[in-house]
């Protein structure tokens, strides 16, 4: 009886030792994530429509306040295809950046989009690749107040817009930011 308990034992050790070993290698695996395979549960989708200071309005956009347009991105599911209702129109300079949430967990690279009043002290002049700044962007859990690298810089018009997601669900208000060429005036 006392050889099959310790035979028991030994094999429970064994078992629970190679499911620790495989739930670390799994989180080795998992650290980095892009902004296109992340779970968008922790971004904020409906804001308070408040732009940070300095951000000047588009004079001229192609997408004026309160058109229709369609959402030709995937920032989050069901925002492709959607009909959206521009509500603010802005030029600046937007980044695509990479950091690691203050909150902990996973790096995010290539996270659409910060613009540069999003940044801590960013300076007049538009910041290049490679480029390390502090977010105050509180797009998603554990970004605002995160060191992060700037992966793309573009000048181009940025839209706050409201949609609803092909998916379903809520309606999404003042979301923080879909790009002009993100937008189209046909399905």
């Amino acid at each position: 009886m006392k050889l099959k308990n310790n035979l028991f034992l030994t094999l429970l050790l064994v078992f629970s030792l190679t499911l620790a070993a495989c739930g670390n290698d799994e989180k080795e695996n998992q650290k980095e994530e892009t902004h296109e395979g992340m779970d968008h549960g922790n971004m904020d989708h409906t804001g308070s429509g408040e732009i940070p200071k300095g951000l000047k309005e588009a004079k001229d956009p192609a997408f004026p306040v309160d058109s229709k347009a369609i959402i030709k991105a995937d920032h989050m599911k069901g925002m492709d295809g959607a009909e959206a209702t521009n509500v603010g129109a802005y030029d600046t300079t937007v980044y695509t950046v990479s950091y690691t949430p203050t909150t902990g967990g996973k790096k995010v690279t290539d996270h659409k989009w910060v613009i540069h009043e999003e940044l801590e002290n960013p300076g007049e002049q538009p910041l290049k690749e490679g480029t390390e700044v502090t977010l105050n962007a509180n797009h998603m859990k554990g970004m605002k107040g995160a060191k992060a690298t700037i992966d793309s810089a573009e000048q181009t018009t940025v839209y706050m817009v409201d949609y609803t997601p092909t998916t379903g669900g809520e309606k999404v208000t003042n979301h923080k930011w879909v790009t002009e060429s993100e937008l189209s005036a046909e399905k």
